[in-house]
Formats: structure tokens, sequence, C-alpha cells
């Protein structure tokens, strides 16, 4: 049985303020806007109940938890609307995988995103996420102009995964999901986790080079 609007809003977290209840329905309100010709409102909160779950017990500031949790709803709801034909725009999509979701995977999409503008679409995942974008590799970017301080570790999802057409893998082994129908390919890259910027440097460097022969690859302009 579908849960109804009304038990669904009973699973928020007792845990939550007030205000963080109240920007969990804002979340809520404005994700069924935005899908509401797409999927039911049972769907959509499932999906954001869900994503709140995903951070909860990992993250540093609790106050941005609504707000995590709406974008990777977003996003989720993206791929389930691509998976399931309601979504279909041609335009490629990528997902960049590693363990923490915290510096290789992180910096791929930064650069694909910066380099393939609205001609494809990226996303990013991690096996084990990690609580915060690696400092190191953030700084490593803003010397390329990338800003990729609006990004968060997060884990990936069955929908994400399927929703792909190339999933590049970094270093997650075994735990990498594989689904039939899609590329996979292993980029052989050094964990920049606990490495000065000077360290990082080569490998950002490296997945540069590697993330623009994809987008070759993949007849994708860049910008």
């Amino acid at each position: 049985m579908t849960d109804s609007p009304a038990a669904l809003a009973s699973h928020v977290r007792k845990d939550l303020s007030i205000d963080q209840q109240l920007a969990l329905r804002t979340a809520a309100t404005r994700l069924q806007t935005d899908f509401t010709d797409m999927f039911g409102v049972e769907t959509i909160e499932r999906f954001l109940h869900s994503s709140y779950d995903q951070f909860a017990g990992r993250a540093t500031v609790p106050n941005f938890l609504p707000l995590l949790a709406e974008r990777f709803a977003r996003q989720r709801l993206r791929a389930l609307a691509r998976v399931e034909g309601k979504a279909l725009t041609g335009t490629p999509t990528v997902l960049f995988l590693c363990t923490h979701n915290a510096g290789r995977s992180q910096m791929a999409l930064g650069f694909f995103s910066h380099l393939a503008g609205d001609h494809g679409v990226a996303w990013s995942g991690g096996s084990e996420p990690g609580t915060e974008i690696n400092p190191a590799a953030v700084a490593a970017m803003k010397e390329r102009g990338i800003d990729i301080t609006g990004e968060f570790p997060k884990p990936w999802t069955d929908e994400i995964v399927q929703a792909a057409d190339v999933v590049i893998t970094m270093g997650c082994g075994d735990a990498c999901p594989v689904f039939p129908g899609r590329r996979y390919e292993e980029w052989v890259l050094d964990d920049p986790a606990g490495q000065t910027v000077e360290a990082v440097r080569p490998i950002r460097d490296e997945i540069e080079r590697r993330v623009r022969v994809l987008l070759t690859e993949l007849d994708i302009p860049t910008t």
C-alpha cells in the first residue's frame, strides 16, 4: 500500500528542530512543484525523507540537512525520470564514482561540468561518503578557476546508476555497482585523501586529461 502524504510526514526524524521540520516541508513543496507532472506526492516525499536519512548520521552541520536532502532528492528524481522514460533529453549522462566522493570524483565532476556546460550531465557518488570535500582538491581546482565548494559527498543510488550512460569508477573496487547496458571504465588514480595541494595537482591534471578524452569520445563539445 502506498503511504499517504500525512503518513509520510510522520516519518520525519523526531529529533528535528521546528526550523528543520519547516525547512523539510518547504523543500517537499518545491519538489512537488517541479516534479508534479512526473511523480505523485508519495514518491516525491519518500525520496526526500530517504535522502535526509542518507546524511543525518554523518552531517557536521545539521542545519544544512534539509537543503542537502532536497538537492540529493532532486538529483534522484531526475535520474528516476530518465530511467522511466519521462525525461529523455538525449544529453549524455556520466557518473563519477570513488570511495569517499570527496576528491577524485568531485574533481572529475567539476571538470566535466565546466567543460561540457549544457551539452552533458555529470553526477558523482561514493561507496563510503565522507563528511566534506577534500580541501586540497578544492584548492587545486580553484587554481583552474573551478569552484567545487558547492558540492557535497553523497552515496549513489540504483536509479542514479541506471540513469547514467557512462559510469567512471576510481578505486571503489567491488563496491562499485554494475548494471547491464552501461559503459563502465576504471580510472586508476592516486587517492588525494590527506595529501597536500602540491601532491594533488598531478592527480587533478590527469583527471582533466581523462575528462577531455571522455568528452571527445562522447562527441560533446567543450565550452
